[in-house]
């Protein structure tokens, strides 16, 4: 699923944790997102609403038990872009934002996201998660199982109060990311397209959730049908434009971008899209042939073959492929824009298609 990069405190500010300060960029608060507000009315309304999702998420996770509070709250606390609130709200600019529905609207999409992360952690044996100890290093294994099972419950708690198709695409979301982790746990089965089967479980685990987002939005803050249905569009393929840019960087990056040490992927024997390239590929050529060895290997644990694939892989064709899959992606994104009446709210959304593309460049 989409990492949520780990800003530095000292430029965290407010409750989105996404920085405070406005750069040469006038990205000022979502500069960790490439999101351009230019209009202050709309960008005021984005953190507003933002403010309150972070409340609304410490209240919501609050237990009779310390321990489960303490434990659920651990991650919300530890940081993260808030990316699929932040969708919700950009949604709800299509209708009128300041709907009763839009924040907890926001706060089920957070929470359902959340509590995967909590199982994530279990399955990978993660050892830290936001630059902070992982919950299943802190409190163990069953107690970061429950705490996600813990935070589930309460998001299908409140989309109750939103409505019973709320409910329903809560669950059938749900399903779909389940689903996806099912898939990549399993692999490929025989006869598969490894890509193929890679595109899937990221649009199980990771754009079903950033769809569901932007699609509330739309539908909490009174958007016309065809709007709404615009949005959930556009989140289904941005989500997975997002997740194969952090793959890149964590190959082309030479600094922690990407919010893990470069290369991370490549010694846990993560097969991201450029590496299923490189696997594919049948070039003749000493480097490609050589690459291919390394890779066929599996986790690359030895320091001296991970650097080199590293290398091998940043000067491949497979990484000049995969960063046009991205940019094709991150098009096919903004072509979903098109029912969308123009204005900030959608040069917004233009914005986030821009920075994909450009960030893996």
């Amino acid at each position: 699923m989409v990492e949520d990069v780990v800003i530095p405190a000292g430029e965290r500010s407010g409750a989105t944790g996404s920085g405070g300060r406005r750069g040469p960029e006038g990205t000022g608060q979502f500069g960790a997102l490439g999101l351009q507000l230019a209009d202050p009315r709309v960008e005021a309304s984005v953190l507003g609403l933002l403010e309150d999702v972070e409340g609304e998420l410490r209240a919501s996770v609050a237990s009779a038990d310390p321990l489960v509070t303490e434990a659920a709250r651990h991650l919300m606390e530890a940081g993260g872009k808030r990316f699929r609130p932040l969708l919700v709200a950009l949604g709800a600019q299509f209708g009128d934002p300041t709907g009763p529905q839009v924040v907890p609207a926001a706060v089920v999409m957070e929470l359902t996201h959340l509590a995967t992360l909590y199982h994530d952690d279990v399955m990978d044996e993660a050892a830290v998660r936001r630059g902070a100890p992982s919950a299943n290093s802190r409190w163990a294994n069953s107690v970061a199982i429950l705490v996600g099972d813990y935070l589930f419950a309460r998001a299908a708690d409140l989309a109750a109060d939103l409505g019973p198709e709320a409910v329903r695409l809560q669950a059938r979301t749900f399903a779909r990311l389940v689903h996806g982790q099912i898939a990549e746990t399993v692999g490929p089965r025989d006869g598969e397209d490894p890509v193929a089967h890679y595109l899937n479980v990221i649009a199980g685990k990771t754009s079903s959730l950033i769809a569901t987002s932007a699609r509330f939005g739309g539908m909490f803050g009174g958007a016309s049908a065809e709007h709404t249905e615009a949005l959930a569009g556009y989140g289904e393929i941005i989500g997975v434009a997002f997740q194969l840019s952090d793959d890149l960087l964590d190959i082309a990056s030479e600094s922690t971008q990407s919010g893990k040490t470069p290369g991370t992927d490549l010694r846990e024997g993560v097969p991201t899209l450029p590496v299923l390239y490189a696997l594919a590929a049948d070039d003749s050529d000493a480097a490609s042939v050589r690459l291919r060895e390394i890779l066929a290997t599996g986790p690359l644990v030895d320091d001296a073959l991970h650097a080199e694939a590293l290398g091998l892989l940043r000067e491949s064709p497979a990484l000049k492929r995969a960063r046009e899959t991205v940019r094709s992606y991150a098009e096919d994104a903004r072509t979903q824009l098109a029912p969308l009446p123009q204005g900030p709210a959608r040069r917004a959304l233009e914005s986030l298609c821009d920075y994909i593309a450009d960030r893996t460049s």
